[in-house]
């Protein structure tokens, strides 16, 4: 199947191409749906063939590396496009496909009526090619065009509705904190150019070893990537630019936003684990980067009435969880969470879409209640969402996330394991108010006006589907405590070797008792169960919304960090920008400049044309003039 791999990331650049070029032309939405669908979903059955390949290969072989062609030859400087499948890349082109293709489907009847449906698609498209670019490529430069790819169909999906103002500004703001993160990763691969010769991960990766733990350069390097890791996946202090960016059209939010593009950070981080194992500093910074993220987003979620911002920060804070895994070491688990994230958030942010579509674009949950009954595939799928997220067995979300709290407790001790526990009980509490303020108690909404409905099968077909997975998608990483095979563990093993290796040697692993794995997993149900029951006793029968006081209003305000931002940041930017770069370099010292040259030049021109009296006498005069005088200097000199 390698033989037809390039397919993976032709088709859906074609299904861009065919759509954006004729889409207009086209006009049938069936049609222009099927194409982008089909773009996505034959990829995925290609990489479902080839993962079934590298399964019957040896772990120590399941690695193929495909070669295209020569891209860049400067010197000792050269760059293929080539694609790496191994467990960690086809992992992850499965997620990419696999959501994609659902979320495509799940578009065709969310998006049914709008104006610019191919333009839509198109972008989908577009965004798929990017991403899987990105976690196929064998090459840092390579990555990195993935990686700016996405970004850029961001902003083009973000600010779709690019009618309303406020999609604008939040597309702008998801670049613009983008590229500071992106500058880290420049930064990085000059670094890596400089010391490794190489841009290819394999070589550098391979060239690691020879440094000591700690090195100050790898140090440098890990940090730079994080703060690109950081950027993309939305970590503080560059996480503001999410929860704005769902402006956007719902399959946007579910497919960049919960599923894929803001992934790419853990992916990056995850694929040079070699590197995070031989900085052990390096790994604490994003284990703390992770943990306060976690805290201070799940915090946030627990006062917000949009449904779709409260997801968001949900999803910054389970990709804290995530760089809670990869700096505790434990990088199969941070990809296992990547997994079931994309299962259960994928479907969370899916079933708000279809909440919103059935209450006629009401995103308030002040202003919904009572939709159990309207809309009862919505709140069952929504519900195992909400369950898995919170960490409720058997569901996906549980073994994921009970992974990375006794990851945390062996890595760091008790203290940031109740950090985590904290973060871990937010999170089953916010999501039960959002859960008993949408589905349960009266309606709260204009039934006169508004009137909930369920929505087609294009969007209710998909729910179905990640409610599945969302139930069942746990049984890949079940830990050995439950005697049975840990597959993700194993399938992951061959690309984690090195830097288990290392952190085995640097802290050696003793057999540890299955007691304190067994009181966290029993701490975690309890603490998740009890806040699930006083979220719904608190909220399923509320009628009134009094404004919130006090700290309450600092979380509403989401710790007013935007306003911090903009007092200290965009403002200074701006009146620096106006009085300084404008008024006085751009138009005194530049157009000065230039309009003074110019003054100058039409100065001595207006003077020097006088000399052009038109008459002939006055002409050979002062040629005769110029003749006697050369004649006079050659005789006397």
């Amino acid at each position: 199947m390698s033989d037809l791999f390039y397919l993976v990331t032709l088709l859906p650049f074609a299904g861009f191409l065919i759509n954006g070029l004729l889409g207009s032309r086209i006009r049938n939405e069936k049609l222009i749906g099927t194409i982008s669908t089909l773009a996505v979903l034959i990829p995925f059955i290609i990489a479902v063939i080839q993962f079934t390949e590298l399964l019957s290969m040896a772990p120590e072989s399941r690695s193929i590396l495909l070669t295209y062609y020569q891209w860049i030859t400067a010197g000792n400087f050269s760059v293929n496009i080539a694609y790496l499948i191994d467990p960690l890349s086809i992992t992850m082109v499965l997620v990419v496909t696999g959501i994609g293709t659902l979320i495509h489907i799940y578009s065709i009847g969310y998006m049914h009526g709008d104006r610019a449906f191919a333009k839509f698609f198109a972008y989908l498209n577009l965004f798929i090619f990017a991403m899987l670019n990105l976690v196929l490529a064998d090459n840092l430069l390579l990555i990195f065009l993935g990686w700016e790819g996405v970004g850029l169909c961001s902003y083009f999906l973000i600010g779709f509705w690019y009618e309303k103002k406020f999609t604008g500004d939040a597309a702008k703001k998801a670049f613009i904190m983008n590229r500071i993160g992106d500058f880290g990763f420049m930064l990085a691969m000059f670094f890596i150019f400089t010391n490794f010769n190489t841009l290819d991960v394999s070589r550098f990766l391979s060239g690691i070893p020879s440094f000591p733990v700690g090195d100050t350069l790898l140090l440098t390097i890990a940090l730079l990537l994080l703060l690109g890791a950081t950027g993309k996946s939305a970590q503080i202090p560059l996480y503001v630019w999410l929860p704005d960016a769902m402006a956007g059209p719902t399959p946007v939010s579910a497919l960049i936003h919960a599923a894929t593009m803001v992934t790419a950070g853990v992916y990056l981080l995850a694929r040079t684990s070699l590197l995070y194992a031989m900085s052990p500093t390096a790994s604490q910074i994003v284990f703390a980067v992770g943990l306060v993220t976690s805290i201070v987003a799940a915090t946030i979620a627990l006062r917000q009435d949009d449904i779709k911002k409260v997801l968001a920060y949900s999803t910054v804070s389970q990709l804290g969880f995530m760089f809670i895994a990869i700096g505790s070491g434990a990088f199969w688990v941070a990809i296992f969470h990547l997994i079931t994230h994309a299962f259960f958030k994928g479907l969370l942010f899916l079933g708000s879409g279809s909440v919103i579509h059935g209450m006629h674009e009401e995103q308030d949950i002040k202003f919904m209640g009572g939709l159990k009954s309207k809309m009862k595939i919505t709140y069952v799928t929504f519900l195992i969402g909400s369950l898995a997220i919170s960490g409720i067995p058997p569901l996906s979300g549980f073994f994921s996330k009970d992974v990375i709290i006794f990851e945390t407790y062996l890595t760091y001790g008790i203290p940031l394991l109740v950090l985590a526990l904290i973060a871990a009980a937010m999170t089953s509490y916010y999501m039960f108010r959002l859960v008993s303020l949408t589905f349960y108690g009266k309606p709260r909404y204009d039934q006169n006006k508004i009137h909930p409905h369920e929505s087609p099968a294009t969007m209710t077909v998909p729910l179905i589907i990640l409610a599945f997975l969302s139930f069942f998608g746990g049984v890949i990483g079940l830990p050995g405590l439950y005697h049975a095979p840990t597959f993700l563990k194993e399938w992951l093993e061959p690309v984690f070797a090195n830097a288990t290796a290392v952190l085995d040697t640097l802290h050696p692993q003793t057999e540890h008792s299955v007691t304190p794995e067994l009181i966290i997993i029993a701490a975690s149900i309890i603490v998740a169960v009890s806040t699930i029951i006083i979220a719904i006793k608190k909220y399923s029968s509320k009628t009134e919304f009094p404004e919130n006081k006090g700290f309450n209003k600092v979380l509403e305000n989401k710790y007013y960090v935007d306003e911090a931002y903009d007092k200290v940041i965009v403002e200074p930017i701006q009146k620096t920008s106006e009085k300084f770069l404008w008024n006085i370099f751009d138009i005194k010292i530049i157009d000065g400049a230039v309009n003074g040259i110019a003054r100058y030049v039409s100065n001595i021109s207006f003077d020097w044309r006088k000399i052009q009296t038109g008459v002939i006498q006055d002409y050979a005069g002062v040629s005769v003039a110029g003749i006697v005088i050369i004649l006079l200097y050659l005789l006397l000199f």
